[in-house]
């Protein structure tokens, strides 16, 4: 069911000397009045959908139809302490689990830069730790005006992404108001009115584009590139073999690999994996990851143990890597827990059970 609606907003105008001169200059057709009038129809709120967009060019009337129509929906800029990290600005009803879930989900799965204030995070940071909040504040249905206007086009284009999908897991109800076209293949709306001209139209869910990777081994100075966004050691060894993917010819995506010797379990062992943190959200991370072990897999075992929630997630639901050993920090009341470490982190092991690529093993010379 679709909702009409027409808007009409006048507002007078004082005729000062400066109003008149300029009318004066450029010929300008004298009035007392500004009149903006907009009309068309939108999906009601009890339509089932997920993502609408309404979009169109400055001033055509986008903020103007989220106040009259959704009026408290619309989320205005959060205050932010910034004398404490961003996680503490979350409702304290939350748990830390749930938080560290949603903002991993929009793309922001960095532990350390979680501990940060708000203020030093980049512009796609705040962007995607933004939306965060708003998703985990707002149950139903809330409405960002303004969206992807301060980042730029990839990080807009990859956020929308990891966005949509979180949205449609959790079967939320989220309203983007955007004077940017170039999001639309990306956040997927269910509907679209465009405010230019005044008409709705309902959408399909089409595939979003290809993040189509080229991976090729380089030098380990490549690693100089990620190693400042690694979730947890800077350090790489010098005997690692290593990857990078590009992505329209752009390096976005670094993995390590070392020979694990062993005299039972000998094999490889994933060392580092880094999306640089503005391609995050669409699955490169674990594209080269999964890609990198094909190649090792091919000689011998390939193992990973990771801390990275993203990543343990995404494995243990994967039918490419095997859960060898799940850990969990022990609870400090209880007691209770698995594998409880000195360095207090939890731990998830793997081993890459997936297809093993002989053919480009060959050519890059592991076999």
């Amino acid at each position: 069911m679709q909702s009409d609606f027409q808007i009409e907003k006048q507002v007078q105008i004082e005729r000062t000397p400066r109003v008149k001169q300029i009318e004066a200059v450029f010929d300008l057709q004298a009035s007392e009045v500004a009149t903006f009038k907009i009309k068309g129809e939108l999906p009601s709120i009890d339509d089932a959908w997920n993502i609408g967009l309404i979009v169109g060019s400055s001033g055509s009337g986008k903020t103007t139809i989220a106040k009259e129509k959704y009026k408290d929906l619309v989320v205005d800029e959060y205050q932010w302490n910034n004398n404490k990290s961003i996680i503490d600005s979350f409702p304290k009803s939350v748990g830390i689990k749930e938080v560290g879930g949603i903002l991993s989900s929009v793309g922001f799965s960095s532990p350390p830069s979680w501990l940060k204030p708000f203020s030093v995070l980049s512009n796609g940071e705040k962007f995607r730790t933004t939306m965060a909040r708003a998703i985990i504040e707002n149950k139903e249905l809330f409405v960002i005006d303004e969206f992807t206007s301060v980042v730029d086009r990839t990080v807009a284009k990859i956020g929308s992404s990891a966005i949509e999908k979180t949205i449609r897991r959790r079967n939320q109800k989220f309203i983007a108001l955007s004077c940017h076209f170039d999001i639309v293949q990306w956040l997927r709306p269910d509907w679209i009115f465009n405010t230019d001209t005044q008409t709705l139209t309902k959408e399909s869910l089409r595939p979003r584009p290809e993040v189509n990777l080229k991976i090729f081994r380089v030098h380990r100075k490549a690693w100089e590139i990620f190693r400042r966004y690694h979730y947890l050691n800077h350090d790489l060894n010098k005997s690692s073999k290593c990857f990078v993917a590009f992505w329209n010819k752009i390096p976005v995506a670094f993995t390590a690999v070392l020979s694990f010797p062993h005299p039972k379990r000998s094999g490889w062992r994933e060392h580092r994996t880094v999306c640089l943190p503005d391609y995050q959200g669409v699955g490169i991370g674990n594209t080269i990851s999964n890609y990198v072990a094909s190649l090792f897999s091919a000689s011998k075992p390939y193992r990973s143990t990771t801390s990275n929630p993203a990543m343990i997630l995404t494995r243990a639901k994967s039918e490419k890597w095997k859960m060898t050993e799940a850990q969990t920090i022990a609870s400090p009341h209880t007691g209770s827990g698995v594998g409880f470490k000195q360095d207090h982190r939890p731990k998830s092991s793997f081993e890459y059970v997936g297809l093993r690529n002989f053919k480009d093993a060959k050519e890059f010379g592991l076999i």
